[in-house]
């Protein structure tokens, strides 16, 4: 019998002029980009929290602190790989994402089919086993107004007992 776990991630970042917006691994084509030490990625990040979080190990500032200079400009991509590695260590493996980004704009729906396969790979998943989808917020609030990106992940691990 496997024993079943699930996490969850947010993530916020506010998007500045002249910053490359980067989710899920994809650079979009946009003015704006998210602000953050790494690469900003909200998707991945929201990622990583919910797969930490599934597996009792903390969340993303406990690896990953901002304060870090070998972290400042990292690929998220990269920042999963490593909290993979320490869920893996601690005998658990992803079985299945969901995440929604929460964007008025850009629109991010074409690019959706690369992000599935970037981070199915940087977890050893199955794009089918990877779940992505974006929404607005309407016009409502700072995301609304194209002040920032959220993303919200839950994230599903198993262990052999």
């Amino acid at each position: 019998m496997n024993i079943i776990r699930t996490g969850i991630g947010v993530d916020i970042h506010r998007l500045e002029k002249g910053e490359s917006l980067i989710l899920g691994g994809v650079e979009i084509p946009s003015q704006y980009g998210l602000l953050g030490h790494s690469d900003g990625d909200v998707l991945i990040h929201s990622i990583i929290d919910g797969l930490l979080g599934a597996a009792n190990l903390g969340d993303i500032g406990r690896y990953f602190p901002p304060t870090k200079a070998e972290y400042k400009g990292i690929s998220s991509q990269k920042l999963l790989e490593i909290a993979l590695s320490r869920v893996v260590e601690e005998g658990w493996k992803p079985v299945f994402v969901d995440a929604t980004i929460v964007a008025e704009k850009p629109l991010v729906a074409e690019f959706i089919p690369q992000m599935t396969f970037n981070i199915a790979h940087a977890i050893n998943l199955a794009p089918k086993d990877i779940s992505i989808k974006a929404t607005t917020a309407d016009g409502l609030g700072y995301i609304g107004r194209g002040e920032g990106i959220s993303c919200q992940a839950i994230v599903t691990i198993q262990k052999p007992e």
